[in-house]
């Protein structure tokens, strides 16, 4: 538990996914500072690539793990934010626009756009997780951060919309609150990362942030401060140790053990010298032998690295081609950045680097006071990311009350894209 000095707020966040439930409680202090009281997380159940498969299971993992945090932060909540990486994500960039008639514009003005905005953003079967005001525009001119007390005809708006298929969010939505938590707001998880992973710079000069999950790989562009773009890819490191077990004829526990433990995405020339245990030091050594392993169940670390390649290029090539339809592949000099629990993988910089041919780092948990050494790691950067986005509140209409003074002052989205395109074929 961390020492607690005067807290200005306290947040609780849980992230659900396929592989773990974690929570953690933060606290802000009156100086500004982030601290962790708390965290905790359980092994996941009832969650099945971000989609809620078993209500009951599901509702029990949250509510384990956000007991775990509450018993070292020492403090209950009743309301969390939740990060949820399935669900059918997408985003989309929606324009709204009001006759002003030439005159001054006002709050009231910027007020009834946003309620416009507000009132026709799409539904049919979709849910709206955010939709973040990014540019204002005057008769046509664009990337107006704060349209009071010009002049103008017409007044618009550009809303960057993040959206979700309504029933699994009502499921996800029902799971948690069956563990007797109030939800403040449910997160696209690529959002939450980006707070977590990404320093202000990178998001505003443009960086490409793929979450490596479980089962769901989330491919975000990030650009002006903002996420303008998305995908999601339904498969993660889960599918390599499913790829393991099969090509072994091994359990699953001790696929998963010997990807984290042996495994990497690089292979190097003494692989097939070394071999790996299939076994773990508190198994019993009896039992069938692994498929093309020795008389001590050894196989060569060679052949595993090969599969876990195999399956390294499958998604690696489908992250390519998300890039390439986000127009990021083709532009010099943009950064990848690899977070998840799947980023954890030895050597996965390095072969992503190569397979991309862009720059890749690891996106690791901000180092925030009171954290566990075991949770500054890529798998729990979401996490930590929810109670910073909690924190910062960003401006989104969903949740403006829009009864004057909103006027904030905003990114422009489509003058960012326009930039965006500009440099990429400059370079």
């Amino acid at each position: 538990m961390a020492s607690q000095a005067r807290l200005s707020r306290v947040f609780g966040a849980v992230n659900i996914g396929s592989f773990r439930v974690s929570a953690m409680i933060a606290g802000l202090t009156e100086n500004g500072e982030m601290v962790v009281l708390g965290s905790g997380h359980r092994a996941a159940q009832g969650i099945k690539r971000g989609y809620v498969v078993d209500m009951a299971a599901a509702t029990h993992a949250v509510r384990a793990a956000i007991e775990k945090a509450e018993k070292f932060a020492g403090h209950e909540v009743s309301s969390v934010w939740i990060g949820s990486s399935g669900a059918g994500l997408s985003s989309m960039i929606e324009s709204f626009q009001l006759d002003i008639g030439g005159r001054r514009i006002e709050d009231e003005d910027i007020e009834q756009l946003l309620g416009e905005a507000r009132k026709g953003l799409p539904g049919e079967g979709r849910m709206v997780l955010h939709a973040h005001p990014a540019c204002y525009m005057l008769d046509g001119a664009e990337g107006v951060a704060n349209p009071k007390g010009l002049y103008a005809e017409r007044l618009g708006v550009d809303v960057h919309v993040i959206m979700a298929d309504s029933a699994p969010v009502r499921n996800l939505r029902e799971a948690v609150q069956n563990a007797h938590l109030d939800i403040e707001r449910i997160v696209a998880a690529p959002i939450a990362a980006g707070y977590a992973c990404l320093t202000p710079e990178e998001r505003n000069l443009g960086v490409a942030l793929v979450e490596f999950g479980a089962e769901v790989t989330n491919v975000a562009l990030y650009a002006g401060g903002m996420l303008v773009d998305l995908h999601v890819i339904p498969s993660g490191s889960a599918d390599i140790t499913d790829a393991i077990a099969s090509s072994f004829g091994i359990r699953r526990f001790q696929a998963e053990r010997l990807k984290c433990v042996s495994g990497s995405a690089n292979a190097s020339p003494t692989d097939h010298r070394e071999m790996v245990s299939i076994n773990g030091p508190d198994d019993e050594q009896t039992g069938p032998l692994a498929l093309g392993a020795d008389d001590k169940n050894r196989i060569p670390r060679s052949e595993l690295i090969a599969v876990i390649t195999k399956e390294l290029d499958q998604l690696m090539s489908e992250v390519g081609r998300s890039l390439q339809k986000m127009g990021f592949a083709a532009a010099q000099g943009g950064q990848v950045v690899l977070t998840g629990g799947g980023a954890e993988l030895a050597g996965l910089a390095d072969y992503t680097q190569s397979a991309l041919g862009k720059p890749v780092r690891i996106g690791r948990t901000p180092a925030l006071r009171g954290l566990p050494e075991a949770h500054a790691v890529p798998g729990f950067a979401t996490l930590a990311g929810l109670v910073l986005y909690a924190a910062e509140a960003p401006p989104d209409i969903l949740d403006m009350k829009l009864r004057g003074g909103v006027s904030g002052n905003y990114g422009g989205l489509a003058l960012i894209k326009r930039i965006w395109l500009a440099m990429r074929d400059y370079f």
